[in-house]
């Protein structure tokens, strides 16, 4: 019910803008959120909106280099990725859920019910 899209290889300093596109729910009134996995590595927290506030929440890591939206029509998230480095490399992974979660939940993996296949993004030195 989750797709995305948009990764790719691109030199450090650039950017990419990912998107996921939601079929068969709205999640108006939840969730939608990024995560990322390196090779090796455990998967992390990007970033997360919440659907009602409207409330964002961010890594230290991305703060100020990323950025979460969503369309009007409330089908697609997408990440907007600048000033990339090369440990922004990872299999990116969109999340969604539907119902609404505490502030302190909205960077937590498991608080998440639908995930993407991931997209690769690759950035290079």
């Amino acid at each position: 019910q989750l797709q995305a899209s948009g990764g790719g290889l691109v030199q450090a300093g650039g950017s990419l803008r990912l998107s996921c596109a939601a079929s068969g729910r709205s999640f108006n009134s939840g969730a939608m959120g990024w995560f990322r996995q390196a090779p090796g590595k455990e998967r992390e927290f990007v970033t997360s909106l919440d659907a009602w506030t409207r409330a964002t929440y961010y890594a230290d890591s991305v703060k100020g280099r990323f950025t979460i939206s969503r369309d009007n029509a409330k089908t697609t998230m997408y990440l907007q990725m600048n000033r990339l480095k090369p440990e922004d490399t990872a299999v990116y992974y969109c999340a969604a859920r539907d119902r609404r979660i505490v502030a302190s939940a909205m960077k937590q993996a498991e608080s998440f019910d639908y995930w993407g296949q991931g997209t690769q993004v690759t950035v290079s030195s």
